[in-house]
């Protein structure tokens, strides 16, 4: 098994595990490697150093002092959205392509309140702004619209 670091053009890291260099170049081609927070099929494989499990054999030996390792500020950012991506997800209806009617009818008082989310244009988006209806646009990665496996 190969895991590799990979990168979108929107800077956001992941890893993606594949049997060798050749499937992962196979998938690439073929579209099915995208990231998993924005979709974006353009990925790169970024630099990694290679694992080398050296066991515990062999003459004991003093420790050297352990380089402390901070994961990076972006990771911490992208873990932290998911997490609300996820609470958003779990605490709303989705209306799907009625957003924008069902957003009205809530902020009328013609259906009951509650939290919504779906799909909306630009025009929509601009349209609810104006009426006054606090809206507020929140890309949902492709894996966590469907089932988990």
């Amino acid at each position: 098994m190969k895991v590799l670091n990979l990168q979108c053009p929107q800077s956001h890291g992941f890893e993606g595990w594949f049997a060798s260099e050749d499937d992962f170049q196979d998938q690439l081609a073929r579209g099915l490697v995208e990231c998993p927070l924005c979709g974006d099929g353009a990925v790169t494989k970024m630099p990694s150093a290679p694992r080398l499990n050296l066991g515990a054999s062999g003459p004991a030996k003093t420790a050297a002092p352990k380089q402390e390792v901070m994961a990076t500020p972006n990771a911490q950012l992208q873990a932290a959205w998911l997490q609300m991506v996820q609470k958003v997800m779990a605490n709303t209806e989705d209306v799907g392509e009625r957003f924008a009617e069902e957003a009205r009818k809530i902020h009328y008082g013609e259906s009951e309140e509650r939290g919504i989310r779906g799909q909306a244009s630009k025009e929509e988006t601009e349209s609810l702004l104006e009426e006054g209806i606090a809206v507020l646009p929140l890309p949902i990665p492709k894996g966590l619209k469907g089932p988990l496996q």
